[in-house]
């Protein structure tokens, strides 16, 4: 075989090498003496200017390569700076999440011993839902709590650590000493103990660690309790019952499904050791919709999430089980395409006039969308000077982007506000179909939530509200509503005739149910009913004048700022968009990413040797010629069949220089990846021949 074939099907499987059942022994250089000492290495860099390189060079230069290195730098810090001001904002929604679970758990645990439970293991029983990740959070918080008190400490147990009784107890001891002594100290607590050296699992180990930390509270938290064994979930309990004089426990339980549910499945001995409380975290859904809204909604936002990308966040979010963590990564992933992949995120950081003096950005602006109806928009209003301007003068263009920007950021900014006034107002009228911040965003980002139902209706409800019900609306509305409103002189009008209101009862409208009469009619010997307004008081009349007029200014607000964003000027720059990288990295299609892969290796690979010609060659990993050839053969393929024709393929590229026992090695180790990648079986009928199975599931 060709050194240089060798080396290419060496080079291409070289980053598998640890994974691999067969593989190529490659001795090492003999012409070296066996004893001759290895040549030292000088070394030619420091690490500090090695771990600096990365962060420089995050961000390749766009615009075909020829985006200047300050531009792709400060996209990469706008995007640094822009998260962690959204990290941050997350972290704290969590925190108060995990806030009121977190004291009444913490409450539970100091406050509660055998003696208060009847003699009993105090146990606290935690259901999560969907919300599976906030249990982790709240454990973690437990016991920095416990720990900066000195109380205790708090020991998790997974199902996958407990095979047995033993190696339960054992990582039982072993997380309490390491979690305030290290690995270290749990070795030299072993070894330093006086008296006779105990076994692992023995709980004498983890009493005298109480003893000598003092510790007060040991909470043992079970985070999927479910999946135990009630087996030995019973022997556990028993044995932490029979140590409940000496070794404080108190046992924390979490529950995904229900507590009658996880009651049903443990033994009725089992369920007498344990009294307690029952704790219930909030669901994933409240979590994702208050980070959705802090996002979206803050008043200093520079960057939005569209339409599409908010839709497919959000249909992941209730399709599936997806935890305020994985949203949360989400949408970073969304932050960072927009930075890593958009040149325009440049003018989001404030650059230089400087860093924007590129031809090809001024090109790129030229080439959006937006940019053509903005100039068509001119063109209508008769303004063919500025076009001009913008196509000739660059610039005069970067100005007018920047301007437009600015102004497009507060339209944004606006649009949510009127979101969250709707979401307020919906919160006062029981009589409308309730929907929270994230859909209605999802119109409001489409253009569609002015004209929808759930408006049409929210207004047709208020007309109907008595001074009862329009007060508290009214306080409810933000204070950073538009002045153009006179929303503060109608609160004060409304006030004035609330205070000079003599009868017992509200004030209400023409629109109310109560203000309208049905009259009776005889004519001809049949009854006739119909429906009219009843004699209003001069209160009630002025009633209905301030209701028109707070409907009539939400009704011009609304209209005014629920425009659609997609119609701004450079709304590439600060809106993303684009469903793609969304859909395609959180809904992965591995069948025919590995398909391609192994047809057309060199889709992926860079080779040196001209691919265009034979469809199998020797120059492709072994593996894909194998699998070309298994995509040939019938159900059942013979084994020696196949490495003939394995052979031939290295034979008619290289004729008779190669290697046969390094082609059956290269054979075999593509065999064994198809055998991994579930392609192909052992046959039952016949021994000499390869089954193929079909993939389920991908």
């Amino acid at each position: 075989m060709d050194p240089e074939s060798l080396e290419d099907a060496l080079d291409l499987s070289r980053d598998r090498a640890q994974n691999q059942g067969v593989y190529i022994y490659q001795p090492a250089n003999l012409g070296k003496a066996t004893g001759e000492r290895p040549s030292k290495r000088r070394k030619v860099a420091s690490t500090d200017s090695r771990e600096t390189k990365p962060d420089a060079q995050c961000f390749v230069p766009l615009l075909n390569g020829e985006e200047n290195a300050e531009s792709a730098q400060l996209r990469f810090e706008t995007y640094k700076q822009l998260w962690s001001t959204q990290e941050d904002k997350i972290q704290a929604i969590l925190e108060d999440v995990d806030a009121g679970v977190l004291a009444d758990v913490l409450s539970f645990v100091r406050a509660n011993s055998p003696e208060t439970c009847n003699g009993c293991i105090p146990t606290g029983l935690v259901t999560v839902g969907s919300n599976v990740s906030s249990l982790t959070r709240l454990l973690a918080r437990l016991n920095d709590q416990l720990s900066a008190s000195g109380e205790g400490g708090v020991v998790v147990l997974e199902s996958g650590d407990a095979p047995n009784l033993k190696t339960s107890l054992k990582n039982i001891i072993r997380a309490a000493i390491t979690n305030t002594e290290g690995n270290d100290g749990y070795q030299k607590f072993l070894t330093d103990r006086a008296g006779p050296r105990l076994l692992g699992y023995d709980l004498d180990l983890l009493n005298d660690y109480v003893q000598r930390k003092g510790t007060k509270k040991l909470v043992l938290a079970l985070r999927d309790s479910e999946a135990f064994d009630p087996g030995l979930l019973m022997d556990l309990l028993s044995l932490f019952k029979s140590w409940l004089d000496r070794i404080p426990f108190t046992v924390l339980l979490g529950i995904s499904t229900s507590v009658e549910l996880f009651e049903s499945r443990l033994p009725r001995a089992c369920v007498s050791l344990l009294q307690g409380k029952h704790f219930e975290v909030q669901e994933a859904g409240n979590c994702v919709d208050r980070i959705y809204e802090s996002l979206q909604a803050d008043p200093y936002g520079k960057l939005w999430l569209g339409r599409n990308v908010t839709s497919t966040l959000l249909e992941k979010t209730h399709d599936y089980f997806q935890t305020p963590e994985a949203f949360s990564r989400m949408v970073k992933y969304a932050y960072m395409s927009h930075f890593f992949a958009n040149p325009l995120s440049v003018l989001l950081g404030n650059p230089a006039p400087a860093t924007l003096t590129q031809p090809r950005l001024c090109e790129a602006i030229r080439n959006l969308p937006s940019f053509r109806m903005f100039c068509e928009d001119l063109l209508e209003a008769g303004s063919p000077d500025d076009v001009r301007n913008l196509l000739e003068n660059d610039e005069y263009l970067l100005q007018e982007a920047l301007s437009h920007i600015s102004a497009g950021q507060q339209s944004m900014r606006q649009i949510f506000h009127a979101v969250l006034a709707i979401h307020g107002c919906l919160q006062h009228t029981p009589s409308t179909k309730k929907t929270n911040v994230s859909d209605l965003s999802v119109r409001a980002l489409s253009g569609e939530l002015n004209e929808s139902q759930v408006v049409d209706d929210m207004l047709a409800t208020v007309r109907t509200f008595d001074s009862g019900k329009l007060g508290p609306l009214l306080e409810s509305l933000p204070k950073t509503l538009p002045a153009e409103l006179a929303l503060d002189e109608i609160r004060t009008d409304f006030a004035t005739l609330v205070d000079a209101n003599t009868d017992s009862g509200p004030l209400r409208s023409e629109y109310n149910i109560n203000s309208s009469v049905v009259k009776t009619t005889v004519v001809q010997q049949r009854i006739l009913l119909s429906k009219g307004k009843s004699n209003l008081s001069e209160q009630d009349i002025e009633y209905t004048r301030i209701v028109d007029r707070l409907v009539g200014a939400l009704q011009e607000y609304l209209t005014e700022t629920l425009i659609q964003p997609q119609e701004l000027f450079m709304h590439e720059a600060f809106l993303f968009d684009l469903r793609n990288p969304m859909k395609e990295t959180f809904t992965p299609r591995p069948r025919f990413a590995l398909e391609r892969a192994l047809a057309n290796p060199f889709d992926y690979l860079i080779s040196s040797t001209d691919s265009s010609g034979a469809r199998i060659s020797a120059k492709q990993p072994a593996t894909a010629i194998l699998y070309q050839l298994y995509l040939e053969s019938g159900a059942l393929v013979n084994i020696h069949d196949l490495w003939q024709a394995f052979y031939a393929v290295f034979e008619n590229d290289q004729g008779n220089k190669f290697d046969d026992r390094m082609i059956m090695s290269l054979f075999y180790g593509a065999l064994s990846d198809l055998k991994a990648f579930g392609m192909v079986k052992n046959s039952r009928k016949k021994t000499d021949h390869l089954a193929k199975s079909a993939w389920m599931g991908l």
